[in-house]
C-alpha cells in the first residue's frame, strides 16, 4: 500500500493568460499534515487551485485514495474536472472563506454535504458555535465565524484529503488556536495539506514542508527542522527562526 496520498510532478498554471506556477513537483504523505510554506505572492494558492483543476494547469496529479474501490494504485486527477475531483474525496477549504453570504449556517453546510452519512456530530462537537447559530445568515457571521464554517462544510464529508488555504488569515490570536484544535482533529483521520503563513501553527501541526519560491519547489523535509534553520527561514519565508510568527506579505495575488 501506499505511502503517499498525493503525487504532483511538473505542474504548471497559468490564471488569465499569465504563468502562476512554473513547474512544481511534491509528494504528500497518506497521513499527517504536510505545510506548502512561501512569501505571498509565489505560488501556493495557485498550486492548491491548480492540483483542483479549479484554474488552467498542465502536469501530472496523482491521486492514491482509490475512492473507487477497484484496485487502481493511483487515478490522474489532472484529467478530470473539479467536481469528479471533490467526488473522490478531497476536501477543500479556499483562501477568504467563500461562504455563501446570504444563506443560513445550516443551508452553507447542507448545499457542502456529498456523503450519504454526512458528519454532522463531529462538525458539531468540533464547532459547538456554529450548532447554536445554525438559523444565522452567514454573512453575518464574524470573520473567524465563517473561517469555522468554512472548515465545518469539508470537515462535514468523510475526506481521503484535505486541501487548505490559509485558515489562520486575518484572525484574532484566539481564533487562531480554535482553527488549529480543529485542524487537528481532523488530522487524526485525513491528511491534510495546508498552505499557512503562521509559523507558529505550522511549528504546531506539520510533519513536512514544501516550500515554493517563484512558482517553483526549492526546498522540501522536516517542518520543525526548516523552522529552527535560522538562514532557511530566512532566504526561504523572510522571517528569523526565533520569530515564528507571520511570513511577511508581499501583497500578490496568487499567494
Amino acid at each position: 500500500m501506499s505511502t503517499l496520498i498525493l503525487t504532483v510532478r511538473g505542474l504548471s498554471a497559468k490564471i488569465a493568460g499569465q504563468q502562476v506556477v512554473e513547474d512544481v513537483s511534491f509528494d504528500v504523505p497518506s497521513t499527517g499534515v504536510t505545510a506548502l510554506l512561501g512569501r505571498n505572492g509565489v505560488g501556493k494558492t495557485s498550486t492548491i487551485k491548480g492540483i483542483l483543476g479549479l484554474i488552467e494547469r498542465r502536469g501530472e496529479v496523482t491521486f492514491y485514495g482509490d475512492s473507487d474501490g477497484d484496485g487502481d494504485p493511483g487515478v490522474r486527477l489532472d484529467r478530470q474536472r473539479t467536481h469528479r475531483i471533490v467526488q473522490r474525496g478531497i476536501g477543500y477549504v479556499p483562501e477568504d472563506r467563500e461562504v455563501f453570504s446570504k444563506l443560513t449556517v445550516a443551508e452553507n453546510l447542507r448545499l457542502a454535504e456529498r456523503d450519504a452519512n454526512p458528519r454532522r456530530e463531529f462538525v458539531a462537537e468540533l464547532f459547538p458555535d456554529l450548532v447554536a447559530r445554525s438559523g444565522q445568515l452567514a454573512g453575518t457571521l464574524s470573520g473567524g465565524q465563517q473561517q469555522m464554517l468554512s472548515l465545518a462544510r469539508a470537515l462535514i464529508n468523510t475526506n481521503r484529503l484535505l486541501l487548505v488555504d490559509e485558515p489562520t488569515k486575518g484572525l484574532a490570536p484566539i481564533i487562531v488556536g480554535e482553527v488549529a484544535d480543529a485542524l487537528e482533529e481532523a488530522a487524526k483521520t485525513v491528511p491534510v495539506l495546508l498552505v499557512e503563513q503562521n509559523l507558529q501553527v505550522v511549528r504546531r501541526l506539520a510533519a513536512g514542508a514544501i516550500v515554493i519560491e517563484g512558482g517553483r519547489v526549492v526546498h522540501t523535509g522536516d517542518a520543525t527542522e526548516l523552522l529552527d534553520n535560522d538562514d532557511m527561514t530566512r532566504r526561504f519565508l523572510g522571517v528569523h527562526a526565533e520569530a515564528g510568527g507571520q511570513t511577511p506579505a508581499d501583497s500578490e495575488a496568487t499567494s
